[in-house]
């Protein structure tokens, strides 16, 4: 679930209320923020005279953009060619950024909790130097905002630092929750002229390398390449359309119409591109391996100050990151536009068509992969029983594994048995359980099966050492046509909850999915990216946020990502929780906010809210 990461979402929220409550007390303050150095700033002493915008104060967002002037599109050009961080440090920095503004959250309702003893404290903590160091979480909110573009060629760090809006007056204007919105959108705008400086570095420094086209045979490069070139195209023409909006007016009226134009109408350069994915994954590992002359080429490109020590395959995967990206981007905006407003329709639209491409590229890499693997698993297999065909369209390989089958009838299981258990392998489908013994050759001998839908596990209690790990396996109707039960034992805790929990999906866990749309459930976020090493197993990358459904002893959790319900296990050392159940609730409230059925009065609305969008164009 990916290369998805997330995205700048908490990280924008705590750090814009941190700006908006210095805006609030500029205000009420009439005159400077302390530690601003920028005094011609309006709201910091301006008068009407200098900034005009502010000589009769608007009440509404519709007034305050008729008096903002157009963004000149050279300043806007300017800004754009400044951004000197490649996509995978610009992607970096905001998830962890994102990670570490959920740790101060969690940390401010300890704090809260403990709110009055602290000041009783505070004047205790001045006797010492070394006792002010506690005070340091609250000096946090109060540091500069958060250099997504901290460089030394880049000037700019969010939309409100650009000396446009800043001498403009609208941030005196603006409700904080616009503000808010108008960063989440500048962040879209902007990361999206980041990744199309890496896709130009990717084509100009190592496609194009002439070294490397005679290296490479045509097929290669194809395969290597793919298609970046329609996909570049699309992400200039889509990049050139976000910077003409900006140039309309420094207050953004939306992106969210432009992103669903793109998803819907090109941005299936992406399947294309992704749907490659694993025959250009081993066309490189091929080449690294069997072509010395290429594997020396890379090294010395890479090595190019320009790639910022950043490996090739970071550039051959950035198509796919940033379509996942982007849909984590287009949430971030939807949690922050008004409900039910024209907005709120636009960013769902868009969100929808993002996640069919989403799907479509998820799709197409499982495809190529999961044909060759079931032709593999196929030709394996020896049938003692009637054979079953394995290969399917439809078919994919869910979990496969050795487990331990209790042997001979129920009476004769005793502690002193010396084969008490006999190894068998299972092979679980979407659709199908085929049980096997390993043979010889690499070889598994089929001897019973049955339809997954008609598969009943049951953990085994008050066990003891022997029985330790120990659960029931029930085919309603077998191969035979008949009711068989097996006893079969798991390696460790984890293992038989995770084969508990594919042979039978919809079995109660511990805790609940967030579709049962609690207010709290048990989350985590992911610290460390996680790269799925079975087909049961859920791939997780920084600032991932998992809802609990359940978890073992040994260290393993079983959780539903919340941008994409995507389920699965993975290591508990991945993760930490989170233990504010105020953010918790907030992260549930805006996934279904995000997820929601279209209602009656909007499904009624929709073609008007489209024709509105294409008439803005």
């Amino acid at each position: 679930m990916e290369l998805l990461a997330a995205a700048f979402n908490a990280a924008c929220a705590v750090d814009h209320d941190s700006s908006t409550s210095e805006s609030d007390a500029r205000d009420s303050a009439a005159g400077h923020l302390p530690g601003s150095e920028s005094s011609s700033t309006p709201g910091n002493g301006a008068t009407p005279e200098e900034f005009p915008a502010l000589a009769d104060s608007p009440t509404t967002l519709t007034e305050a953009l008729q008096m903002i002037h157009p963004i000149p599109a050279d300043s806007w050009r300017n800004l754009i060619e400044q951004i000197g961080l490649l996509y995978q440090e610009y992607r970096d920095k905001s998830t962890l950024q994102e990670i570490e503004t959920r740790r101060q959250q969690d940390a401010e309702i300890q704090g809260s909790a403990d709110g009055c003893p602290s000041s009783e404290e505070a004047p205790e903590e001045d006797e010492g130097e070394e006792e002010e160091e506690p005070a340091s979480p609250p000096e946090r909110k109060a540091l500069p905002q958060i250099c997504l573009l901290s460089n030394p060629h880049s000037r700019f760090n969010l939309w409100q630092d650009l000396p446009e809006i800043q001498s403009s007056g609208v941030l005196d204007i603006l409700q904080p929750e616009e503000i808010r919105l108008q960063e989440a959108m500048f962040e879209l705008i902007t990361s999206e002229a980041s990744y199309y400086k890496s896709l130009n570095l990717l084509v100009s420094h190592f496609m194009e390398n002439e070294r490397l086209k005679k290296i490479l045979h045509p097929s290669e490069a194809h395969i290597l390449f793919s298609n970046v070139l329609d996909v570049m195209a699309v992400s200039e023409r889509f990049l050139l359309e976000l910077e003409r909006r900006m140039e309309e007016n420094i207050v953004i009226s939306d992106v969210c119409d432009i992103v669903y134009r793109y998803a819907a109408n090109h941005f299936s350069v992406y399947i294309t591109y992704v749907s490659n994915q694993t025959y250009q994954e081993r066309t490189y590992k091929q080449l690294l391996q069997e072509k010395a002359a290429f594997r020396e080429l890379i090294a010395q490109l890479e090595s190019d100050p320009k790639c910022r020590g950043l490996p090739l395959s970071s550039f051959l995967i950035l198509p796919f990151q940033r379509i996942t990206r982007l849909k984590l981007l287009v949430q971030n905006i939807l949690k922050r536009v008004e409900e039910r407003s024209e907005r709120e329709g636009t960013a769902l639209d868009a969100h929808r068509e993002l996640e069919l491409v989403v799907k479509a590229c998820n799709e197409g890499v499982r495809k190529m992969s999961r044909t060759e693997q079931m032709i593999s698993i196929q030709k394996k297999m020896e049938f003692k029983i009637k054979s079953v065909p394995i290969i399917s369209h439809s078919r994919w390989l869910l979990k496969q594994g050795e487990l331990q089958q209790m042997s001979g009838p129920k009476t004769s299981r005793t502690l002193r048995t010396k084969k008490l258990f006999r190894e068998i392998y299972l092979f679980l489908f979407n659709d199908l359980l085929v049980i096997c013994r390993q043979i010889p050759g690499d070889k598994y001998q089929v001897f019973d099966s049955a339809p997954r839908g008609l598969l009943r596990v049951e953990e085994l209690e008050d066990q003891g050492q022997t029985l330790a790990n120990v659960f029931i396996l029930r085919l309603l109707e077998n191969s035979d046509d008949r009711e068989a039960t097996y006893m079969l034992k798991a390696s460790s805790q984890s293992e038989m909850k995770r084969w508990m929990t594919s042979l039978a999906p919809n079995r109660r866990t511990k805790f609940v999915s967030f579709t049962s749309r609690l207010l709290d459930c048990p989350q985590v976020q992911c610290v460390h990216p996680y790269v799925a090493q079975q087909p049961d197993e859920l791939t997780l990358e920084l600032a991932d946020i998992l809802n609990i459904l359940d978890k073992t002893e040994d260290g393993w959790i079983f959780g539903e990502r919340l941008h994409d319900q995507e389920r699965g296990w993975f290591p508990s050392n991945m993760t930490e929780e989170i233990l504010n159940p105020k953010i918790r609730s907030q992260n549930l409230k805006e996934c279904f906010r995000v997820h929601k059925m279209d209602d009656p009065q909007r499904s009624q609305n929709k073609d008007r809210r489209k024709l509105g969008s294409r008439n803005r164009q």
